[in-house]
C-alpha cells in the first residue's frame, strides 16, 4: 500500500471513529423550572435557585436548564408549563403550591413529560410531589424563642391558611409551650407569599402587640428587618437571612433543594429518572434550623442540638401526644401520633394560638 493510501484510509478511519463518536453522544437532558418569584426574594425562589445551580454545576453540560421567573399562580401558570412541555423539556419542576391544578392539567397532555410539584398533595402517572417537612426546624426555632421571650408573646407573619402553614405554625408553637407554656403565638394572614410591605405591617402589628419573637411563613425578609428595627428578634425563613440583621436574627429555618434536583437530573441523564413523591426533613437534610445567633446561651444551643437529634433518630414526632387544642381539647394522648395523612390535612390551631383560623 503506498504512502497516500495509508493517509487516506487513516484519515476514513478517523472520520469514521468521529462519526461513531458522535451518534453515541446522548444530547443533553433539557430540564425546565417555574419559579413564583425571583431568586432576588432571597427567601423561597432563592433557595430554589441555589438549588438549580448546585444541580447544574454537579451535571455540566448533561443537563440543559430553562428557568422562567415571575410566574403567577393562575391560568398564566398554565400557559407557561404548556409552552414549556411544547419546546420539548423533559423534565419540568413547578415550585409553588398554587401550581397543583395547572400542572396535573398539562400533564395530561404531555404523559411523556415528567413533571414534579413543589409542596403539592396531588400526583399522577407523570406528576410527582417533592416537600419539606419544614414544621421540624420550626418546631426547634419554637424552643428558642420559648426560652428567649421576656413577653411570652410571639408573632407569626402567614401567607394562605393552607395546612402546610397551619402546621409550621403550630409546630412553632407547641416548639415554644415545650419549654415556656406561658407562651402565646399571635398570627396575622396577609394573604400573599411574598409581600414585603405587607410582611412588615404585620410584624409592626405583633409588635404593637407585645411581641418579642417573630417567625414567618412568606418569602421576603421583611420581618426580620422590621424585628431588627424595632429592637425585637426574628427567624429567618427558606434560607440564611443571618446576614440581614444579623443582631435580630436567632437562626433561619432553611429549605434544602439541592441534593433532590441533582438526584432526579442525574437520574434523567442515565435514563432512570426518580418518579417517587418524596416528604424529606431532617433526617434527609431537606431542611436546617442554620446560623444560630452566637448571642444564644450555650444551654440552649444543646436544647436544641438534642431534640434535632431524636427528631433524626426518629425518637421525637412533632405531632405526637399529648397534644391539645387551641380549645384545651385533647386531640392527641400521649404515645399517639399523627401520619403522613393527618399532618398534610391540619386544618386547627393548637393550644398556645390565638385568634381563629380562617376558612
Amino acid at each position: 500500500m503506498t504512502f497516500m493510501k495509508i493517509k487516506l484510509a487513516c484519515a476514513l478511519a478517523l472520520g469514521v471513529a468521529g462519526l461513531s463518536q458522535t451518534a453515541v453522544a446522548a444530547p443533553p437532558v433539557k430540564a425546565a423550572f417555574v419559579y413564583f418569584g425571583t431568586p432576588g426574594d432571597g427567601g423561597w425562589t432563592f433557595a430554589h435557585d441555589i438549588a438549580v445551580k448546585q444541580a447544574k454545576k454537579e451535571l455540566g453540560d448533561a443537563v440543559e436548564t430553562t428557568i422562567v421567573e415571575n410566574v403567577p399562580e393562575s391560568a398564566d401558570a398554565e400557559r407557561v408549563i404548556r409552552d414549556l412541555a411544547s419546546k420539548g423539556n423533559q423534565y419540568i419542576f413547578t415550585t409553588s403550591f398554587g401550581y397543583m391544578e395547572q400542572t396535573l392539567k398539562v400533564a395530561k397532555t404531555f404523559p411523556k413529560v415528567e413533571f414534579y410539584h413543589n409542596t403539592g398533595f396531588k400526583s399522577a402517572p407523570n406528576v410527582h410531589t417533592y416537600n419539606s417537612r419544614m414544621y421540624e426546624p420550626a418546631y426547634l426555632a419554637g424552643i428558642i424563642a420559648g426560652r428567649m421571650t421576656k413577653s411570652n408573646v410571639l408573632g407569626y407573619v402567614a401567607s394562605f391558611p393552607i395546612p402546610e402553614v397551619v402546621r409550621n405554625i403550630n409546630a412553632y408553637t407547641m416548639g415554644a409551650r415545650s419549654v415556656n407554656p406561658k407562651v402565646k403565638t399571635k398570627v396575622v394572614w396577609i394573604s400573599s407569599w411574598y409581600d414585603p410591605a405587607k410582611e412588615r405591617q404585620a410584624a409592626e402589628t405583633m409588635i404593637g402587640q407585645g411581641a418579642d419573637m417573630l417567625m414567618q411563613n412568606t418569602d421576603s425578609s421583611a420581618t426580620l428587618q422590621a424585628a431588627a428595627d424595632k429592637g425585637v428578634f426574628a427567624f429567618g425563613w427558606n434560607s440564611d437571612m443571618s446576614a440581614v440583621a444579623p443582631k435580630a436574627h436567632l437562626a433561619s429555618v432553611t429549605q434544602v433543594w439541592g441534593n433532590y434536583y441533582t438526584a432526579v437530573l442525574k437520574g434523567a441523564v442515565a435514563g432512570k429518572p426518580m418518579k417517587d413523591n418524596v416528604w424529606g426533613g431532617l433526617k434527609e437534610k431537606m431542611n436546617g434550623l442554620v446560623s444560630l445567633n452566637s448571642s444564644l446561651p450555650a444551654s440552649v444551643k444543646k436544647e436544641v442540638e438534642a431534640k434535632q437529634a431524636e427528631i433524626v433518630s426518629g425518637k421525637f414526632k412533632v405531632f405526637s401526644g399529648p397534644m391539645k387544642l387551641q380549645d384545651g381539647t385533647m386531640k392527641l394522648a400521649a404515645g399517639q401520633a399523627f401520619t403522613d395523612a393527618d399532618i398534610d390535612s391540619i386544618k386547627f390551631y393548637v393550644e398556645g394560638v390565638e385568634g381563629q383560623l380562617p376558612n
